[in-house]
């Protein structure tokens, strides 16, 4: 395996096809969280790795990819315990980002998606919490997608906060994406994905029904997620914008957070931050693992935020998320910028890097609160750099998305 660009903490890590299938001769990497057969993950985290075996048997989405004809080819760096969207591990190193000289990779997906770009493999694994499948891929200019809550089995997945936790992946195609997508949201298919499986407002439709009706009847074009693009980039990102609207019903301006998205961002982090501790602060106390100081200082954070009262940051998400259902409907779209501009420079200043980083969350936030599908297409920014131009579609039309972006997009044109 070719490991130049640093992607892979295990770049030895082979598993073969467990079946013939629709991935016959695919390719696919897996974030370093994904339960393999005999592998012992790190989750980014040397005392992660030493205290935590090696599994039993694959984590489900990977079994599934394997079945449709898919090959193993490496395990891939992940930020520490998937809590940040740098992409910089002071334990492992930063994987290099092919597509921005000088640049993070973006995280906490971050090895899956350099992989990606790298060429390295065809497509990756990835998990999504907060952003970390949108904001590398954006970074790194490649395909990324992150799914329905719920609409992906997590099985054999290291947990962030489980109520915002899901199984994305990244291509470097919006077919690929498509067609991976076919064999993870099978389960949709048969109409199995719904609203006492998965926590968004409503039931996911059906997987033969949403292809049948690729288009989008209305894009919404929100303008107070494009005000967080640098200048620069928003440019760039509206004349790729034309492409989307041409190949919808309509299109139209909206504001989606009146209340203003750091808002949207700061119950986002609520919430998110109280599980987290919920769901990692024994092994934290018990183990006292050594942290980066922006990993040690989230999880401070998160011990503080867990065993208080967030009954109004709750009631809130479940309000964004009724309010973007009704907006949304099953055949309408909202456009926003992935992240407010191209990747930072590796090496920066702390508090750079964190205004970069809540920056990203403002924009990914909206999909995470909702549970909604989110994908985000490469668009190729200033200088060359990539940026991410992305649609977040209803609940549970992930397939619809898909086959929606996989059929208009034409990166030549962009």
């Amino acid at each position: 395996m070719d490991n130049r660009y640093g992607a892979f903490i295990d770049p030895g890590l082979e598993v073969p096809p467990l079946a013939r299938g629709s991935l016959d001769g695919v390719t696919f990497a897996v974030k370093d969280v994904f339960a393999i057969k005999g592998h012992a993950s790190s989750a980014g985290n040397p005392d992660w790795l030493l205290s935590h075996p090696a599994a039993a048997e694959h984590a489900e989405a990977v079994r599934r990819l394997l079945m449709a004809g898919a090959a193993l080819r490496g395990a891939a760096h992940t930020d520490e315990l998937m809590y940040s969207l740098g992409g910089e591990n002071v334990h492992y190193g930063t994987p290099v980002n092919p597509r921005g000289k000088g640049r993070i990779p973006g995280g906490s997906s971050s090895g899956s998606a350099v992989a990606v770009a790298a060429g390295s493999v065809d497509c990756a694994l990835g998990t999504d919490t907060g952003g970390s499948i949108r904001v590398p891929s954006a970074y790194c200019g490649i395909y990324g997608f992150r799914p329905s809550h719920g609409a992906v089995d997590m099985s054999g997945v290291i947990p962030l906060a489980p109520q915002f936790d899901t199984v994305g992946w990244m291509a470097g195609s919006p077919e690929l994406l498509l067609r991976v997508g076919k064999v993870l949201l099978e389960g949709m298919d048969r109409g199995e994905n719904t609203a006492e499986t998965a926590t968004g407002p409503d039931a996911a439709a059906g997987g033969e029904a949403v292809l049948g009706m690729k288009n989008m009847s209305t894009l919404f074009v929100a303008r107070d997620a494009w005000r967080l693009a640098e200048p620069e980039s928003a440019g760039v990102l509206s004349g790729a914008l034309k492409l989307l609207q041409a190949g919808a019903g309509r299109s139209m301006e909206t504001e989606v957070a009146p209340e203003g998205l750091k808002a949207w961002m700061d119950v986002f982090r609520e919430l998110q931050g109280s599980e987290i501790w919920e769901t990692h602060g024994s092994w934290v106390r018990k183990q006292r693992p050594t942290f980066g100081p922006d990993i040690a200082a989230r999880f401070a954070l998160a011990e503080e935020l867990y065993g208080q009262n967030h009954d109004a940051a709750e009631s809130f998400r479940k309000e964004v998320a009724v309010r973007l259902s009704n907006m949304l409907g099953e055949d309408g779209a909202l456009v926003i910028p992935t992240v407010p501009g191209a990747a930072p420079l590796s090496g920066g200043d702390a508090a750079q890097l964190e205004f970069n980083r809540s920056g990203a969350m403002s924009l990914c936030c909206i999909a995470g609160l909702a549970g909604l599908p989110q994908i985000t297409l490469p668009v190729n920014g200033p200088g060359g750099l990539p940026l991410g131009l992305s649609i977040i579609g209803g609940f549970g039309q992930d397939l619809r998305l898909l086959a929606w972006a996989n059929q208009i997009w034409k990166p030549a044109l962009v």
